[in-house]
């Protein structure tokens, strides 16, 4: 007999070579939604993975879709193409999330938001330097903007059909410009609960590694985004928290 309950909300988790640690973002999705009492699916979009990110995934239960784009915003919206549910949820693969940030979520839905999100916090140790310019700088100006992470973002089907779900020119900060245009769709809610993503690249990479596309990005703007050039950082092969060179 086929299950025809209505899924309340689609997980959507872009993934390149992420076998290390999907297993626990799926697993800490569906204990939340399970806690929560809420019908969910999880659905990973695995954008070449050459490890077992695939076969991790389909052994914790999530419907994988295997595409070649090596592009998050088309990997993105690849999953949101085959969710079933009227609310999406993009969740990172190195993202592990609470059944506090799924109540959170649905409450914001049935007061009206259309779209929202979660800020971070992180797995670990990380540098003091990194310290400094997110907790000093960065974050501070998200929750002044009133904007979020890619870790962890909401949304209606209709309203991010509306928009033409994520630019698919853009290589990175797609969930920056997404979130701008979901604003205008309707209410935009953050919500209390942070959620907890991977400090690795900060541990592995060094301030310079970090901090070059956030500066390139801002002076150069969406000429940037549309090019691969320059987001090594997001791209490349982990180095499995290595000591940061240089």
């Amino acid at each position: 007999m086929i299950d025809s309950t209505p899924i309340n909300l689609s997980f959507i988790i872009p993934a390149w070579n992420e076998q290390a640690l999907i297993g626990d973002t799926i697993r800490s999705i569906n204990n939340a939604a399970t806690d929560c009492g809420v019908t969910h699916e999880i659905i990973v979009a695995s954008d070449g993975s050459t490890d077992d990110t695939v076969t991790t995934a389909r052994d914790f239960g999530a419907t994988v879709v295997e595409v070649e784009y090596r592009q998050i915003s088309r990997t993105r919206n690849a999953g949101a193409a085959v969710a079933t549910g009227a609310r999406f949820v993009f969740v990172d693969a190195d993202t592990t999330i609470t059944p506090e940030a799924v109540r959170q979520t649905l409450e914001a839905f049935e007061q009206g938001a259309v779209a929202g999100g979660a800020l971070i916090r992180f797995d670990g140790a990380i540098p003091v330097w990194a310290k400094c310019i997110l907790f000093g700088v960065l974050i501070p100006l998200y929750t002044l903007a009133h904007l979020v992470a890619g870790c962890y973002l909401f949304t209606t089907r209709e309203a991010f059909e509306a928009v033409g779900g994520f630019d698919e020119t853009m290589f990175g900060g797609e969930e920056v410009d997404l979130a701008w245009k979901l604003k205008k769709q309707g209410k935009f809610r953050v919500i209390r609960e942070r959620v907890t993503t991977s400090g690795r690249k900060l541990r592995d990479h060094s301030f310079t590694e970090v901090m070059s596309p956030l500066w390139r990005g801002a002076w150069k703007g969406r000429k940037f985004a549309r090019s691969r050039e320059g987001f090594g950082l997001w791209y490349e092969e982990e180095r499995g928290d290595e000591p940061p060179q240089g």
